[in-house]
């Protein structure tokens, strides 16, 4: 049973929770670990999103994205300058792209939510370490994680860093509270300023997934009403992992079950 709800709409959730969400997430985590085999030059996107909606459904879950507000797709791939939420379709992988691959899935009534970037074939210096920036954002507004912290500390934490390697925090998404709905409060800020914000609880749970741009923060939206595209042009990269606020810090639900963290992709 779902636990109380905090101040702000927040819903505390407890240990029998945890059980479903971390299945949840563990699903969502083998459908990336999965697709990584899959993506390579001339491969579509479109093809990418038929074996994530295969494995999802061969795994008992919803694709939680499919028709959700009239989103088409079981999955959402934005590939080099697409901030997120990029509708896969007709076009091809190259040599060179750098793409995001966000998967929600809905299991047993609770939502496994996370996203990672791939590489195909050989990609620029700068990409990589945009890349590997992006992932270690995410883990340092992660590893703030803890009761009596606040979401300022978590949206300090990424951009100190992102800045600190002279990119740019996308302002115009955030992570958000996630369970038995998609999204719901709080919304995580990718930054922000130390001690400012909702002060974390044990039992909260949400995702963080900081998006990060070679260039500047500004994003538009293309006619589809969907795609997000950095304004300039220039590459960006996000991950994302969905975890609990613990009584001692925090629990990761989204974690590789093969041990991937950044591409390459390869078992540990």
């Amino acid at each position: 049973m779902e636990g109380d709800t905090a101040r702000g709409g927040v819903v505390l959730y407890d240990e029998a929770d945890f059980v479903g969400l971390r299945a949840a997430g563990r699903l969502a985590a083998m459908t990336l670990d999965m697709i990584s085999d899959y993506v390579r030059p001339g491969v579509t996107t479109g093809e990418l999103d038929a074996v994530i909606h295969k494995f999802m459904t061969d795994h008992d879950s919803v694709p939680a994205t499919l028709n959700y507000r009239g989103y088409p797709k079981s999955s959402c791939i934005s590939l080099n300058h697409v901030v997120c939420h990029g509708i896969p379709g007709e076009r091809v992988l190259a040599d060179g792209d750098i793409l995001n691959i966000d998967v929600t899935c809905i299991l047993n009534g609770w939502y496994g939510d996370s996203s990672r970037m791939y590489t195909v074939g050989n990609v620029p210096i700068k990409a990589r370490k945009l890349i590997d920036v992006t992932y270690d954002c995410m883990m340092a507004g992660i590893s703030v994680v803890r009761p009596g912290a606040t979401l300022g500390d978590i949206g300090f934490a990424i951009q100190k860093l992102a800045e600190a390697n002279r990119f740019s925090v996308v302002r115009d998404f955030c992570g958000h509270g996630i369970g038995r709905t998609f999204h719901a409060p709080p919304n995580i800020l990718h930054y922000g300023k130390r001690g400012e914000g909702m002060v974390l609880k044990a039992g909260m749970v949400f995702t963080i997934e900081p998006m990060i741009n070679i260039g500047k923060p500004d994003v538009k939206i293309l006619d589809d009403g969907w795609t997000a595209v950095t304004r300039d042009r220039s590459l960006t990269a996000q991950f994302e992992h969905m975890l609990a606020v613990t009584e001692t810090g925090y629990e990761i639900f989204t974690l590789s079950p093969k041990g991937y963290t950044r591409p390459p992709y390869s078992e540990n």
